[in-house]
Formats: C-alpha cells, structure tokens, sequence
C-alpha cells in the first residue's frame, strides 16, 4: 500500500508541476493562437493525471484513518473534473449551447451541490472549518450550472466565457495543489514547519484571486452586454 501511495504520488507531483508551468504559459500567449491551444490541451493532459492519480490516493488516506483528509480530497477530484470537462466541453461545443447544457450537464451539477451537501455535513461533524468553507465551490457551481441551463446565456461568445471561467477553476486547484501541498512538502523537508496561517493563505488565496481574475477576462474578452442574441435551449 505505501509503496503504491508512493508511486500515486510522484506521478501526481510530475502532473501538477506540468499543470502548474503549461497554466501560466497558457495564460501569457495570444488566445486562440495555435500555441495556446497545444499549450491548453498539454495542461488538460495533465490535470487528468492529477485526478487520475488523487481519486486512489483518496481512497488509500481514508483506509488509513484520515476519514476527513480523504473526503476533502475526493471532493477536490469532483470540482476540478467539473471544471476541466466545462472548459474542454465549452469549445468543443460552441456553436451549440443547447447542446452544452444537455441531461449530462445536469446530472454533473447535481453532483457538485451533492458532494458539496457530504463535505460540509462532515466539516461540521468534524469541526473542519475547511471542509465547511469549500463546500461553497461546489454548491456556487452546481447552481450556477443549473440557473445557466434554466436560462441559456445571450452574448455570442458564450463559449468563451464559460471557458475561461473553468480554466481559472482549474487554475485555482493547481494552486492550491502547489501551495498546500507541493511547496508546504518543501518546507517540512527543510526542516521548518509552517505557521497555522499559511494553510488559510494557501487554500483561501487562489480562491479569492478568482473572483478578481475572472470579471476582469469577462471585461476584456466579452461583447458588451447586450450582444448577441439569445440562443434557444433544448432539454
């Protein structure tokens, strides 16, 4: 079992470091040109490494005796699998929001308000105020996911910004990975053991930026409002 924790985790660390440097270059390059979208699908490729690797090692922390650890980070696995597969769905799929928004989109925002429902119920068994406060990821994603199914958006490049919106989700789980996993590793090896405070900072920083970021892509890549006219929607 450690040795195949072990194994889980060097694969996750190679994955997170790709995610983390191809995010940033991803996020520099001119959008749409043809490097930024060999550089998007590179970062996709290793995002699913990251699920791929974190789903089992969830499974082996609860075996363990970490019931709480275990649950946050399957969580984790769902909400950033939501944002991969909307972001990757949202330019596959375009021309067709209808289609965007079918049974499957449905039935994956239920999940995130379901996981989120289990996660907040056992931070307040727990009294882990961190399962508790990221609880609100999954339920301001599935509502949001069902409101835009109820009422498909009207700008023309509605694509784009769910796009860029799921992105910067999955830009805020590879921070916190980095942050609160990979750099706080680093410092426990050199010896130093890192005051209560950086954990909030690591978890909760990244989170924050999004809502700074993602109005500000909204402003600078969208129509004004207005644009476009609404697209029909189909059940």
């Amino acid at each position: 079992m450690d040795t195949a924790y072990r194994l889980l985790l060097a694969v996750h660390g190679v994955a997170g470091t790709i995610a983390l440097l191809t995010f940033w270059i991803a996020a520099f390059v001119k959008k749409g040109s043809p490097l930024h979208r060999g550089v998007g699908k590179t970062y996709l490729i290793a995002m699913c490494g990251i699920v791929v690797t974190a789903a089992p090692m969830s499974i082996i922390i609860g075996l363990g005796g970490k019931p709480g650890i275990a649950t946050f980070l399957a969580y984790l696995v769902i909400i950033t699998s939501t944002s991969m597969w909307l972001g990757w769905r949202a330019v596959r799929r375009k021309r067709d929001q209808a289609g965007f928004r079918d049974a499957r989109y449905a039935v994956v925002a239920a999940l995130n308000l379901l996981a989120s429902a289990v996660v907040f119920a056992i931070g307040v068994e727990m009294s882990m105020t961190l399962l508790m406060g990221f609880s609100l990821v999954g339920i301001v994603t599935g509502v949001q996911m069902l409101l835009r199914r109820a009422k498909p958006m009207a700008a023309t490049r509605w694509w784009l910004e769910e796009h860029f919106g799921a992105m910067v989700g999955c830009g805020v789980a590879t921070h916190i990975a980095f942050l609160a996993i990979g750099l706080d590793r680093s410092i426990r090896a050199a010896g130093i053991d890192p005051p209560g405070w950086y954990h909030l900072i690591a978890w909760f920083l990244p989170l924050s930026l999004a809502f700074v970021v993602v109005p500000w892509l909204r402003r600078k890549y969208m129509p004004k409002a207005g644009a476009g006219a609404p697209v029909a929607h189909r059940a």
